[in-house]
């Protein structure tokens, strides 16, 4: 697991190759990430924004911009979590990701935090979900 905290606000991550929907004969190679974003802070925040910058084993970069994550731009109260699921293809059996959230207190002040660094690899004898 990868973890990062800024503003009292901690982001997980847990990748896991997806073997049933890669096809490496084709260079196509899919992992699936669980995120949780955890408010331990004493203010309520909601996520604006998100941004990834994803790099596949030939260093080529993919940058990703959007609102919100799956389709939400879930509001955490202190205490409170958020989970999601998603996923990325790459054309290379391994690579990273890393980037950040954009967020907004209730007060209006925007700021953003960190999304760790964490690894894609498809190599055998890493864990796996089918």
């Amino acid at each position: 697991m990868y973890r990062a905290v800024t503003r009292n606000l901690e982001v997980t991550v847990e990748p896991h190759f997806m073997p049933d929907r890669s096809a490496p004969d084709r260079g196509q190679f899919f992992w699936a990430y669980t995120i949780e974003i955890s408010n331990h802070g004493d203010e309520t925040v909601q996520l604006k924004t998100r941004y990834w910058h994803i790099t596949d084993a030939t260093g080529r970069v993919q940058e990703v911009r959007g609102a919100g994550v799956v389709g939400e731009e879930p509001v955490l109260e202190p205490g409170q979590s958020f989970e999601y699921t998603s996923g990325v293809p790459l054309p290379t059996p391994s690579g990273f990701m890393t980037g950040r959230y954009g967020m907004i207190t209730e007060k209006g002040e925007t700021f953003e935090i960190e999304i760790p660094a964490f690894s894609l690899d498809a190599a055998p004898g890493k864990r796996t979900i089918n």
